[in-house]
Order: C-alpha cells, then sequence, then structure tokens
C-alpha cells in the first residue's frame, strides 16, 4: 500500500506542477485552447491517442467485447490504430489545421458556422456538444473508480470527487499546453503499463500458448456457433456482424467527436502532422490493440466476483477481477496506466466543452461585446461547473460503462463525422445538408434510447454515423447551394501559394542536364 501510495503522490504532484508551468502559455483565449497553434507532433500525436483510450477503453470496453468476442476483440484495437489513427491523420490532419486557420475557428462549432455560413448551425452545434460530452465524462469517472476500489479499496465517491478537483485544478491552470505535457507523460505511463499487466497476466495463466489453449475449450454462448468450443480463440470470434458495429463505433467515431478534430486545430506545422501520424497510428496499436488482446482473455477468470446478483456478467469487473492477483507493484503500474488514460481524457472533455460554449454559445448571443480576459474567466467558470455535473452523473450511473459512451459517441460522432468530413473536401455541401446530419445522428441516438429498436446503443452509434455519411450528400443534391462568393472564400485556403523547398516540390525545370540547373549549381 505504501508504495501504491507513493506512486499516486508523485503522480499527482507531477500534473499539478505542469499546470503551474503551464500558465505562461494560457494567458489569453488563444493560448488557452489552443496553445498558440504552435503544439509540435510528439505532444499532439499523444494527447491525440490519451484522448481516445481511457478507462472506458481499458476496463469497460476491453472487459465487456473481450468477455463476448473473445480474442477477436483484438480486431477493435486494430481498427482503431488503422481507422481512427492512421486514417482520421491522413485525412483529416492537414485539412482541417489549414482550413480552420483560415477561417479563424477554435472549436468545432465555429467551424461550421463559419464553414457554412450559419449562426444557427455553431449555437446548435454547441449545444449539442455540452449536452453529450458529459454522459461521455461520466463514463471516464466510473472506469477509474472501479479500479481504485480495487487497488486502494476506496470509496467510489471519494474516487470520483479526487479525481474531478486534480482535473480541475491543472486545466484551469495550463488550458490546452498543460492538458498535452500531461497526455505526454501520462501516454509514456500507459504504454509501458499495458505492455507489464499483459506480459504478468498471460505469465499468470502459463504463457501465451497455454492461455489459448484454455480459452479455446470455453464453449460459446452465443446460437450462431451451436455452443462449439473454440470461438473464444478464432480469428473473427463468435459474432462478427456485431464485432464489426463495435469497430466501425470506436474506430469511424473519431473522426467527429470534438474533442479528437480539436487536436488537428493546434498542430504547428506540415512537417509535424506527418511525425504525429505515424506516432499516433503506433501508439494506438500497443494501447487499444493491447487493452483488447488482454481483454479477449476475461473468461479464464469467470468467478462469482464478476456477476450481478441477477446472474448477468458485470462487465466492469472482469479487468479488475484479472489484475486482483497481480503483485503490488503490477497493480500500482496498473493503477498509473489507467489513471494517466482517465485524466488525459477527461482534461480533454472539460476543455472542449468550456471553451465550446463559452465561444459558440454566449459569446456573441448571450453576451455581444465580451473581452478576452472575460472570456478567458468564463472558461475557466464553465470548467468547474462541467466538471460538476458529469460527478453527479457518475455517483448514480447506468449499469455499465460502454452504454454511457456508446450513447456519446453515437450522438456527437453521427451528428458530425459527415458534415466535417464532407465540408473540408466539397464544396456542395449545403446548409440544409448540415441540419439533417444533425437530426438524424441525434435523433436516432437518443429515439433508441427508450424505443431500443436497435439492441445495442453500440450498434446505434454506428448506424447513426453511417446514416450521416448517406445522408448529407443526398440532402447536398436537393437543397440550395452556398454562394459562389462564399464558397471561394471558404475553399481559397487550399490555393494559397507557400515557398517550398525542393524536398517537398520539384522545380519546374527537374533535368539534371538543363542550363537552368547547371546555372543554379554554378551560382551555389
Amino acid at each position: 500500500m505504501t508504495i501504491k501510495l507513493l506512486m499516486l503522490v508523485i503522480f499527482f504532484s507531477i500534473m499539478i506542477g505542469v499546470g503551474f508551468y503551464s500558465r505562461r502559455h494560457a494567458t489569453n483565449v488563444n493560448d488557452f485552447v489552443l496553445g498558440g497553434r504552435g503544439v509540435g507532433p510528439w505532444l499532439t500525436a499523444f494527447a491525440y491517442g490519451t484522448s481516445y483510450f481511457s478507462a472506458v477503453v481499458f476496463i469497460g470496453y476491453a472487459g465487456q467485447f473481450g468477455w463476448k468476442y473473445g480474442l477477436a476483440s483484438t480486431w477493435i484495437g486494430i481498427g482503431n490504430a488503422l481507422i481512427g489513427s492512421l486514417l482520421a491523420w491522413v485525412i483529416l490532419g492537414r485539412r482541417t489545421r489549414v482550413m480552420s486557420k483560415h477561417l479563424s475557428s477554435a472549436t468545432m462549432p465555429e467551424f461550421f458556422g463559419s464553414r457554412f455560413d450559419s449562426k444557427g448551425l455553431k449555437i446548435v452545434a454547441s449545444v449539442i456538444i455540452f449536452i453529450f460530452l458529459i454522459p461521455y465524462t461520466a463514463s471516464v469517472y466510473n472506469g477509474l473508480s472501479r479500479l481504485f476500489g480495487m487497488a486502494f479499496d476506496i470509496p467510489y465517491s471519494v474516487c470520483v470527487l479526487g479525481m474531478a478537483l486534480l482535473t480541475a485544478v491543472y486545466v484551469i491552470l495550463g488550458g490546452y499546453m498543460a492538458t498535452a505535457i500531461n497526455d505526454f507523460i501520462q501516454g509514456i505511463i500507459m504504454l509501458a503499463g499495458i505492455i507489464a499487466v499483459i506480459l504478468s497476466v498471460l505469465s499468470g495463466q502459463g504463457g501465451f500458448t497455454a492461455a489459448v489453449g484454455k480459452l479455446a475449450q470455453i464453449p460459446s454462448e452465443v446460437p450462431l456457433t451451436m455452443g462449439q468450443p473454440g470461438a473464444y480463440a478464432s480469428f473473427f470470434g463468435p459474432d462478427p456482424i456485431n464485432l464489426l458495429g463495435v469497430v466501425i463505433l470506436t474506430s469511424l467515431g473519431t473522426w467527429g467527436l470534438p474533442q479528437m478534430i480539436h487536436k488537428f486545430y493546434t498542430i504547428r506545422s506540415e512537417k509535424a502532422i506527418a511525425t504525429g501520424t505515424v506516432i499516433s497510428t503506433i501508439f494506438a496499436i500497443v494501447i487499444s490493440g493491447g487493452s483488447y488482446f488482454l481483454g479477449g482473455f476475461g473468461r479464464l477468470f469467470d468467478s462469482p466476483a464478476i456477476y450481478n446478483g441477477n446472474g448477468t456478467v458485470a462487465f466492469d469487473t472482469i479487468i479488475p477481477a484479472m489484475l486482483s492477483g497481480l503483485p503490488d507493484v503490477l497493480i500500482g503500474i496498473v493503477v498509473m496506466l489507467v489513471l494517466s488514460a482517465s485524466m488525459s481524457t477527461l482534461s480533454s472533455l472539460v476543455l472542449t466543452s468550456s471553451s465550446t460554449l463559452t465561444l459558440d454559445f454566449i459569446k456573441g448571443n448571450l453576451v455581444k461585446n465580451m473581452k478576452d480576459k472575460t472570456q478567458l474567466f468564463l472558461m475557466q467558470s464553465l470548467i468547474v461547473v462541467f466538471i460538476l455535473i458529469s460527478v453527479v452523473l457518475a455517483l448514480d450511473p447506468p449499469d455499465f460503462i460502454a452504454q454511457l459512451m456508446g450513447i456519446s459517441w453515437g450522438a456527437l460522432a453521427g451528428a458530425f463525422l459527415a458534415p466535417f468530413l464532407y465540408g473540408l473536401y466539397w464544396k456542395g455541401v449545403t446548409t440544409a445538408a448540415v441540419w439533417a446530419s444533425f437530426i438524424t445522428g441525434v435523433g436516432i441516438t437518443v429515439s433508441n434510447m427508450f424505443l431500443h429498436y436497435i439492441a445495442s446503443p453500440i450498434n446505434a452509434g454506428a448506424v447513426a454515423m453511417v446514416a450521416g455519411l448517406v445522408v448529407v450528400p443526398v440532402v447536398s443534391v436537393l437543397s440550395p447551394k452556398l454562394s459562389a462568393d462564399h464558397l471561394e472564400h471558404v475553399f481559397s485556403c487550399y490555393n494559397d501559394l507557400v515557398e517550398s523547398t525542393s524536398k517537398k516540390v520539384l522545380p519546374d525545370d527537374q533535368s539534371f542536364d538543363s542550363p537552368a540547373f547547371k546555372k543554379r549549381k554554378k551560382s551555389h
């Protein structure tokens, strides 16, 4: 216990210290929200990855989907790396940075308002973000607190309040730069922790081969496989269709989440985007792939401790049950891993929500002329409000974490993914199409909460995203187009001439024997 407490004290001290250090980078709104748009590739990539993967993934999703799909749940981690990280950076990274800077937008609602010339879109987008980030935040508290209860025997409510207070302090002090630096430190802890945990858990089962052999003996509970053993150790698992729905939600969903897209607003340069793409993808393979791979062995730890009173599996208890037999030092490392993942995600969520509500809803609507210092103070105050609301929800959560995250991701990504993606590339997207996407994404997610016409909230979120990708082009073709002058202004950012070296762009005259080349060579 002494070792674990010492690790916690050191961890908390570093987080607060970074907050104080970063105060000089948070003296105005641009610095507080965007880090001055000068954040390097390592900080941005780690900020992206640590915001992506929290206790929701390590405790909630890895436990639940590892139990349902066995080792095939590793595909979720692979999808997160290739679709949620690699493709997201390649397709969205550069264009988001260029267009958001050109439109002077610091948030996703501000982007929608400027890109589609609609103040209404900006206001409604900010409301959607504020409402649906709250359940996601509550799910982060929930997963972490269950692990703390296992490791320290600390009451759930104390864990929630302590984590909320610590996050509020360092985000209010240092803004985005504090979260980015802390995300980097927390990311290193996560990388070391997940590797150590996987090796230890497999070692306790006699090694990888022995563990897979034991898993292959367990008969499947899914009618599709007719109870045959081996499904949980197979390539696609017992239920590949529902597994695909999870891959879509958790991978493609990041393309429409404001707290993830925000990272692209802040990155420094073209080179930083290329470097960040590689770092972010490797990080996702290790963290997400490792988490789901570990969760795939959950059925080897079947015991009465993981069941609810009514006989159903309490999915959030599976990973803690797997870890409870580890040595104290390793449990301390696990606590640091999940604490790091959760703190980074939580800080990103509260910063996104408070900045959105201040810049997109209150400024210019409720308060016409707001000074920079007033905006900064209001954002810091709203961080406290947002954390308090999410704490209240976290203290009385639903049965398991994935419900909360599925609802949040489904509504946000279902509403925003399609118009944001198409809006970066296609001039033909109309204002009506964006409204249609907002209604479709939120409508499917919310209506399914009450009507349950799609059994899983995870699959409902995946359906909402795919529906948006269809609705936006269809409505755009049928509705009035934006003015040519406005579109020319928006897309002119991609046509700006910039100086470049021959490393990036070959000169027009590429022949080594040409007079022009010989003249340049002689002059040098």
